[in-house]
C-alpha cells in the first residue's frame, strides 16, 4: 500500500562527518559534529517548550559558538569558526545511499517529504545538491507552526500538509526521539540507523529498523 513518507533532514540525510574535519582544522578537535547538534537540539527543545521556537541557524549559530570559546587550542576567533562551520553545514553531502533510496521509495508508488526542525530550503538545497530533489513531493518546516520535533503539532503540521492520514503515513528518522513523537503523534516509524543502532528503551520502539535507506521496504 503506497504511504506518505515523512523523512528527518538533518543526520538522516545529510552526512555531518566532513564537519569534523573543518572543526580539527580550527584546532577545536574536541567538538564534535554530534556533540554539536545535540547542544543545538537541546537549546532548541528548551525554547520550543518555553519562550517560544527559533530558527534552526540561530539556534545552531549560538551553540556552536558556546562550544569552540570552551576550546583551548582554538586558531581562530570565535565568530570566525562558527562562520566556517555553518558554510561547510550547509554545503554538505547526503549519505552514500539517500539519493538512490529516495528514488526507489518514489518508484514504488509512496509519496516522499521532508519534515525539519531547520528550514525547507536548507532541506530542498541538500537534495538539489543529491540531485534527487526532483523525487520529493514538499518541503516542510516546523518554522510554520513555532514549534520543534518532537511536538505533535511539527507532525500533526506534515498530516495537515499532505492531507494524509496518520495511519497511512511513516516517519523515517536516525533520531529514537524524532520518532518517538511520531509515534505517539500516530504515524508508523523506521529507524534508519546512522552509526548506530542501539535504542533507548524508555522510548517507543519503531515499527521497522533499516541500515540504509536503500533497504526499506514498506508494507
Amino acid at each position: 500500500m503506497p504511504r506518505t513518507v515523512i523523512l528527518d533532514v538533518n543526520e538522516t540525510l545529510s552526512d555531518t562527518a566532513p564537519l569534523q574535519d573543518v572543526l580539527t582544522s580550527l584546532g577545536a578537535p574536541g567538538v564534535s559534529p554530534a556533540a554539536w547538534l545535540a547542544a543545538t537540539l537541546r537549546d532548541g527543545f528548551a525554547l520550543s517548550l518555553t519562550t517560544g521556537a527559533r530558527p534552526f541557524a540561530e539556534v545552531a549559530r549560538e551553540a556552536l559558538a558556546v562550544l569552540l570559546a570552551a576550546e583551548p587550542g582554538l586558531a581562530v576567533p570565535v565568530e570566525d569558526g562558527v562562520g566556517r562551520v555553518m558554510a561547510a553545514f550547509a554545503e554538505l553531502p547526503v549519505h552514500a545511499d539517500v539519493a538512490d533510496g529516495i528514488r526507489i521509495l518514489a518508484a514504488a508508488g509512496h509519496r516522499v517529504v521532508t519534515l525539519s526542525n531547520g528550514s525547507a530550503g536548507y532541506a530542498r538545497a541538500l537534495l538539489e545538491r543529491a540531485g534527487v530533489a526532483d523525487a520529493v513531493d514538499a518541503f516542510l518546516s516546523v518554522e510554520d507552526v513555532d514549534v520543534w520535533k518532537p511536538h505533535r503539532l511539527a507532525y500533526d503540521h506534515a498530516l495537515a500538509s499532505t492531507r494524509c492520514r496518520p495511519a497511512d503515513a511513516a516517519l523515517v528518522a536516525a533520531h529514537p526521539w524524532d520518532l518517538h513523537g511520531a509515534r505517539a503523534a500516530g504515524l508508523a516509524t523506521v529507524h534508519v540507523a546512522r552509526g548506530s543502532a542501539a535504542w533507548p528503551s524508555v522510548l517507543a520502539a519503531p515499527d521497522l529498523r533499516v541500515a540504509a535507506l536503500t533497504g526499506l521496504v514498506l508494507p
